[in-house]
């Protein structure tokens, strides 16, 4: 009939219940529009903001020199065509790839498009029925759905619990056994015990797995968080993985291990052979990104973030602000309630402060909160003027 409003089909009304749901529960994610630049100063829904909820922690998102080797290569072509089994694989892939593998000292690295790709690709590689997984209760997602999806028997131990990881090892168990952990916790900003983790798998004859994509190019002297003890040798671990999207200030993600698990991946990582290859610009965008992180320059932005997180952590002290131990640039302050972590978030915003507020399923019931994240891009003066704002809504939401 003309003019009648078409009936509401099943699969929307079902969607549209729980989406009301999640509102009511101020559990409703909107996404903002950020114009320009991803930087420490950012413009989002038209409005000019600090940036205190980004990953960018040595603050090289919009360095023009990384952008410049992007461009560079760009004039050769965008896309990369097909996966890098078919006829995707470039020269500036594989520079990149032995570019990382010399960094971390390994054998070799594989390239993936995201670190959730590769925490997937390995893990549905690695194991399978008759295995297990042993995993820390707040690893990232993708190393839970990663274990998931592979059908191993999946053991969940308590967060840092060395005892808990003791007793699952102790357990019999047959096949391959590996243990997975994040290095530095995205939601608490706190590390992973992982000399005592390492020598708990050599012991058992486990495999160790760590996921540094929130150490990599700032621990270590940014060769990451198996290099963070000082010694010429860099900590064990079977299967190194880290991302680009965050200190490196580009995409993506590598794994980094032996002759063996590289080639293993290559012929069996799902993710890896059924992926078109990345843009072969944002494997040279990040090959430039790496020679700055790992020379003097990098040092001077590791310096300048940690005297940034030193002068938060005081400033807060003195305001009274409670924040969770972290010792990195993730500093979370845990509210609570999801409505109050809104009504600060939003008092924050409307003074020039971006920073988000994090909510579950991301984090567990009961501890919604501002996750604030410091850069080497930030300045003092921009610290101060959030602990300012920071007190300022926290005696009013």
């Amino acid at each position: 009939m003309d003019g009648a409003v078409p009936a509401e089909r099943p699969l929307d009304a079902r969607l549209g219940a729980q989406l009301a749901v999640l509102r009511a529960q101020d559990l409703y994610r909107t996404r903002r529009v950020v114009e320009g630049t991803h930087g420490a100063r950012i413009v989002v829904d038209g409005r000019a903001c600090v940036n205190f909820c980004s990953n960018d922690y040595l603050g090289l998102a919009g360095d023009p020199r990384i952008a410049a080797a992007a461009g560079k290569a760009l004039s050769a072509g965008v896309g990369s065509g097909a996966s890098a089994l078919v006829s995707g694989y470039n020269r500036e892939h594989a520079l990149l790839e032995e570019a990382l593998a010399a960094t971390v000292q390994r054998p070799r690295a594989l390239l993936f498009s995201s670190g959730w790709a590769a925490n997937l690709g390995v893990l549905r590689a690695l194991l399978g029925k008759g295995d297990t997984l042993i995993a820390d209760e707040l690893n990232h997602a993708s190393l839970i759905d990663g274990g998931r999806l592979a059908g191993a028997s999946y053991v969940r131990v308590g967060h840092g619990d060395v005892p808990g990881f003791a007793d699952a090892l102790a357990l019999p168990a047959q096949g391959q056994r590996l243990l997975a952990t994040d290095s530095i916790f995205s939601m608490d900003g706190d590390a992973a015990p992982l000399a005592a983790l390492s020598a708990l798998c050599s012991q058992h004859g486990a495999a160790l797995m760590v996921d540094d994509a929130h150490g990599f190019g700032v621990l270590g002297g940014g060769r990451g968080v198996l290099f963070e003890t000082g010694d010429a040798e860099p900590l064990a671990a079977d299967i190194y993985m880290a991302g680009f999207g965050k200190a490196l200030g580009t995409a993506g993600a590598f794994v980094a291990g032996s002759e063996a698990l590289i080639e293993f991946l290559i012929q069996r990582a799902r993710t890896f052979v059924f992926s078109t290859a990345p843009p072969p610009a944002l494997a040279a965008a990040t090959r430039a990104s790496l020679a700055l992180v790992a020379g003097a320059e990098g040092d001077t932005r590791r310096t300048q973030l940690a005297g940034l997180i030193a002068r938060f952590h005081s400033g807060c002290a003195q305001q009274g602000i409670a924040l969770s131990p972290s010792s990195t640039a993730i500093q979370p302050l845990v509210l609570g309630l999801e409505s109050r972590a809104l009504a600060v978030s939003g008092a924050l915003f409307q003074q020039g402060y971006w920073v988000a507020a994090i909510r579950p399923p991301t984090v567990p019931a009961g501890t919604a909160r501002l996750r604030i994240t410091l850069t080497a891009a930030h300045t003092f003066a921009e610290v101060d003027g959030l602990i300012a704002a920071l007190s300022a809504a926290l005696k009013t939401a």
